[in-house]
């Protein structure tokens, strides 16, 4: 038991073990001791609460080894036992921590059916926001005395980056959410008193960073992250004040489709000089195609659209049954909007090359203004293009996540929709009706 409490926290760790809050996040820059805190928190609780069944999370396997296993196996050994088949620790008084990984997206359903008194998400911005919010269903209890808990450990970065901020950081909430239900504890190197004086060097390992990661690491800036895939973009550049675009500039449209995901339309204009500006999004949810379509065509009123171009899973058959089973083929999602008297073109869904092209029209074209801007109205887009992240396995890509508002812009820049070209206009001289009798030669004297 001595080995369990073995060490004194510092004072933001001692915040974060008081925290009662059905949400709790702990961290910003790196060096807060995160790690300890939430093996300790999860300890705590299980010696305290008897029969408690905690959940301890990492996104990968090799993490969840380096980071709590093999410390627990450490701190644990002599007064609990511990199962290696279902890396179960199970302690005397009933109570037990599993843990877990999601490498892949899809792994959080192992956990359904589960139920969970306390969750931990280690680097929580690692894992995204479909998982986390399906964890939190995950989450419940029965007990009388106590209330189910989330505890999250974090850095700025990564594929989680957005939702965290919003809850913890900016705490802008929607539906059911509740301020109240959140706390974040921020932590940097300067509380982690041990670290500093085990690793006089890291602060200067920290410091010599690039400026942005410095920011992120060092100080814990959420407005910047590690990993960020579009760095070049800056609001002060790519976003432009709304203005009358001109008649005679080709407008086209471009569609993320998603029905459970959100479905991302964006409209962009092009100017002579192939300047490209999106001054219009459409961001819905569990909207029907047809639905989609009728929107779409509302928002479009009295322009001339010249192409529309799609996700090419949108031309998927969806739910067919075979004709020579006696059955029919169903529509795609694409036939549903042609339908509707939206046709579509399937866009170019290169995303190595098609990031490179969004990447090249964040530069600025020889008159010093980026090659694509942006209205303010465009909110989504405006939100979540900045906070793309390198693919861990591929830096050429961006990592999944709310990606919907990028991919959108990506099909619209790889149609390569040119440039605009302005008709001649033919100015007419004024009517002059004697002028046209002396060229006729039947000009007439009057008397």
């Amino acid at each position: 038991m001595n080995l369990i409490l073995k060490g004194l926290p510092n004072p933001k760790q001692a915040e974060f073990f008081c925290s009662t809050a059905r949400h709790t996040a702990y961290g910003g820059a790196r060096g807060g001791g995160k790690s300890w805190a939430m093996r300790r928190k999860l300890v705590l609780l299980s010696l305290r609460y008897a029969g408690l069944n905690s959940l301890l999370l990492r996104r990968t396997l090799p993490e969840l080894r380096e980071n709590h296993v093999i410390p627990l196996l450490r701190e644990l050994s002599a007064v609990t036992q511990y199962n290696s088949t279902e890396r179960v620790f199970k302690f005397p008084n009933g109570s037990r921590i599993k843990l877990g990984y999601c490498d892949s997206v899809n792994d959080v359903y192992q956990y359904q059916g589960q139920e969970y008194d306390v969750i931990g998400l280690e680097e929580a911005t690692h894992f995204t926001e479909e998982q986390m919010h399906f964890l939190c269903t995950c989450n419940r209890t029965v007990r009388r005395d106590f209330s189910p808990r989330m505890y999250y450990t974090c850095n700025p970065g990564n594929v989680g980056h957005a939702w965290v901020k919003r809850l913890f950081i900016d705490r802008r909430y929607e539906g059911d959410e509740k301020a109240e239900d959140y706390a974040f504890i921020p932590a940097s190197i300067w509380d982690n008193k041990v670290l500093l004086e085990a690793d006089e060097n890291y602060i200067r390992q920290l410091e010599s960073l690039p400026e942005d990661l410095k920011r992120a690491h060092l100080y814990g800036d959420w407005d910047v992250h590690a990993g960020q895939f579009f760095r070049e973009f800056s609001r002060s550049k790519h976003v432009c004040e709304p203005f009358e675009i001109p008649s005679w500039w080709k407008r086209f449209r471009s569609i993320d489709w998603g029905y459970n995901d959100p479905c991302a339309v964006l409209w962009h204009a092009v100017d002579g000089d192939g300047h490209v500006y999106t001054y219009r999004e459409l961001y819905v949810r569990c909207m029907r195609a047809d639905t989609v379509a009728q929107k779409i065509l509302e928002l479009s009123c009295g322009e001339n659209i010249s192409y529309t171009v799609a996700s090419p899973d949108m031309w998927q058959k969806r739910g067919a049954i075979l004709k020579n089973e006696g059955g029919f083929e169903g529509e795609s999602i694409a036939e549903l909007f042609a339908l509707s008297s939206v046709p579509l073109t399937p866009a170019d869904n290169s995303r190595v090359s098609g990031w490179q092209r969004v990447r090249s029209f964040l530069a600025d074209a020889p008159d010093n203004t980026p090659y694509w801007q942006t209205f303010p109205c465009c909110e989504n887009l405006i939100r979540t293009l900045p906070l793309l992240s390198f693919d861990t396995h591929n830096r050429e890509d961006a990592a999944d996540g709310e990606d919907h508002a990028p991919e959108s812009l990506r099909y619209a820049l790889m149609s390569r929709p040119g440039t605009s070209k302005q008709k001649p206009i033919i100015k007419q001289a004024p009517y002059d009706p004697l002028a046209t009798e002396k060229e006729t030669g039947s000009f007439l004297s009057l008397n």
